[in-house]
């Protein structure tokens, strides 16, 4: 195993740690203090690093764990999540760049509609870019667990989008 530094291996993951703790708590108030805390605990037990196998996957599972623990405190309501995917179309006018962030808000509207378990493996796979493996770790899962959740979450968001764009809201 190789050493792990704080510095280079732990505080670049805290976007990543982030986005993870916004998606669950729906506040970024609320998210930032989770990353906060999550990173004290990892300070904390940094004499038991080199034992684990990813830094990564305990990180993640930390922050999933203080974050769906303050958002059933809390009981948050849903949040839209920034625009920031929407800005990075490249729209020919005005018109079209209204529609793609139209779009995207149904998008995340739908997303923060699924259960739990289908909104975390959506965020960890298809905007983190997180493996089965590391999901399946994250979240005390099976790699197919993981995988029928994904396409089923998936499915509902696709199915429920098409009928909005046929039939509107």
């Amino acid at each position: 195993m190789q050493e792990i530094s704080f510095r280079n291996d732990i505080l670049p993951l805290k976007d990543k740690l982030f986005r993870l703790a916004l998606r669950i708590t729906l506040d970024k108030g609320e998210a930032e203090d989770v990353v906060q805390d999550a990173m004290i605990r990892v300070w904390k037990k940094r004499e038991e690093w080199n034992q684990l196998d990813s830094i990564e996957a305990y990180c993640m599972v930390i922050v999933k764990n203080l974050a769906i623990d303050r958002s059933q405190k809390k009981e948050a309501q849903n949040v839209e999540l920034t625009n920031e995917i929407a800005n990075s179309f490249n729209t020919s006018g005005p018109y079209e760049q209204l529609v793609n962030e139209e779009r995207l808000k149904i998008i995340h509207q739908l997303i923060n509609k699924l259960p739990e378990k289908q909104k975390l493996i959506i965020q960890l796979r298809d905007i983190e870019g997180e493996s089965y493996k590391e999901i399946a770790k994250i979240l005390s899962l099976t790699e197919e667990q993981v995988k029928v959740n994904l396409f089923r979450a998936r499915q509902k968001v696709k199915q429920r989008y098409t009928e909005i764009e046929r039939y509107g809201l």
